[in-house]
């Protein structure tokens, strides 16, 4: 996901660059949701991966 995200970033400065407004955008604004989700995702990871390591470790 993050790899989109940055790969929709890239499209948005490419397209700002050449005067496409619209589409950058558009680009930077997926890239944009994209990336909340990416970090959202990360942290429910990792907490859920402490919550795992520290009952096996307890146990």
């Amino acid at each position: 996901m993050l790899r989109w995200s940055v790969i929709f970033f890239i499209i948005a400065l490419v397209s700002g660059a050449l005067g496409f407004t619209g589409l950058s955008e558009a680009a930077g604004g997926i890239a944009q949701v994209l990336f909340w989700i990416f970090l959202g995702v990360c942290l429910c990871l990792l907490i859920a991966g402490l919550i795992v390591g520290k009952a096996a470790v307890d146990s």
